[in-house]
């Protein structure tokens, strides 16, 4: 058992507060993780308003690198104490119907993790003081200075690869870029948007740019956003709140729309925009999550009589063994300006303070050191 220092929930409304909590070793086929990253991603602040539930109290932080401390007993050998490792939130157990046909970010090991706030297994190896029982966050919980994880849950980082860079590789890069490799079709040559340049928007516009898609169209209210969106690729920037985004799409495809359109936001308004702005037989790639209970209202007849679809991908639809590797090695050829989409980094003290700057719109994916 090791005491360490974490972001810790107890109620959905409240800010967390960083405590000294007790770190069980890990067991079989797990991992112990000294943290040296983590990213602040969207997604643990619907957890702190209570827009998506998990098992609490728990600690915060799903995007995360550090070093193996230990590895525990029966595991496969594929990771080793020194090794950095990039953190996965959605496990794989390799055996399951998801697994086994290629679609492993919807292994069931996620369902248990999401239903228990624990570990595969679905057991938790964090508690408070008096023992009482502490939860994990998708399995991560990376706003702490240590984590116990299942060696599933990570894959090695290359030499080069510095830790800021593999902890949002692990989540926000890998859904942007990934939904670009795995959803997208014939992107080359052809007309993309990205509505909302956060973390994971900007990744995508990265991804299209690679794949040689053009006209790559950014969307989003903040002007120094759009700036980014164009370092990374973006060759069209329509601020929403300034003008129609849809208008503008079509006025920038010569009135046809675009065949593949991706919403990294997660509101319906901006899917909407997502959906009027494609053309006809092209599709909406919907990667932003929203509260649990956001609905989408979709006018049936652009379905049917422009055959429109709408898809969702979950991180990226990635398999992770596979695509993280891919990353790493774009962006040590210098494919990938990653470092570009790093924002402030903060002592891990003042998360609070780090998911105030992300409401009110910092740029860049700010990272928390624990």
């Amino acid at each position: 058992m090791t005491t360490v220092r974490a972001a810790v929930l107890r109620a959905p409304g409240t800010p967390p507060t960083v405590e000294d909590v007790e770190l069980a070793d890990p067991r079989d086929g797990e991992i112990l993780v000294r943290i040296e990253a983590a990213g602040v991603c969207h997604s643990d602040y619907h957890y702190m308003t209570g827009g998506l539930t998990a098992p609490l109290p728990l600690v915060l932080g799903h995007e995360g690198a550090g070093i193996v401390e230990a590895v525990g007993p029966r595991a496969s050998g594929r990771i080793k104490v020194g090794d950095r490792v990039a953190l996965l939130w959605r496990p794989r157990c390799g055996v399951c119907e998801a697994c086994v046909s290629g679609n492993p970010v919807l292994c069931e090991l996620g369902r248990v993790q999401a239903a228990t706030g624990g570990l595969p297994d679905g057991t938790s190896r964090l508690s408070f003081a008096d023992g009482s029982e502490l939860h994990h966050l998708m399995g991560v919980s990376c706003f702490a200075e240590r984590v116990v994880v299942n060696e599933n849950a990570a894959v090695v980082v290359p030499d080069g690869v510095p830790p800021e860079i593999a902890a949002i590789s692990a989540c926000a890069v890998i859904t942007g870029v990934g939904a670009v490799w795995n959803v997208v079709e014939k992107a080359a040559g052809r007309p993309l948007l990205v509505i909302g340049a956060g973390g994971v928007g900007l990744s995508a516009i990265m991804g299209a740019a690679l794949t040689g898609a053009h006209p790559v169209v950014a969307v989003d209210i903040d002007d120094e956003k759009l700036e980014l969106a164009r370092e990374f690729g973006a060759t069209v920037t329509i601020n929403s709140r300034q003008a129609d985004a849809a208008a503008e799409v079509l006025a920038a495809t010569g009135g046809r729309g675009v065949p593949w359109a991706i919403e990294a936001i997660g509101r319906p308004a901006t899917l909407r925009q997502a959906l009027d702005a494609t053309a006809a037989g092209g599709t909406v790639v919907a990667v932003g999550l929203g509260a649990a209970d956001t609905e989408f209202p979709v006018p049936l007849n652009q379905l049917v009589q422009r055959q429109k679809r709408v898809v969702g991908s979950l991180y990226g639809s990635s398999n992770p063994l596979i695509d993280l590797p891919r990353i790493f090695a774009l962006y040590l050829a210098g494919r990938l300006p990653l470092d570009r989409l790093l924002g402030e980094r903060m002592p891990l003290s003042e998360v609070a303070t780090a998911y105030e700057h992300l409401v009110a719109g910092a740029v860049g994916r700010g990272i928390l050191v624990p």
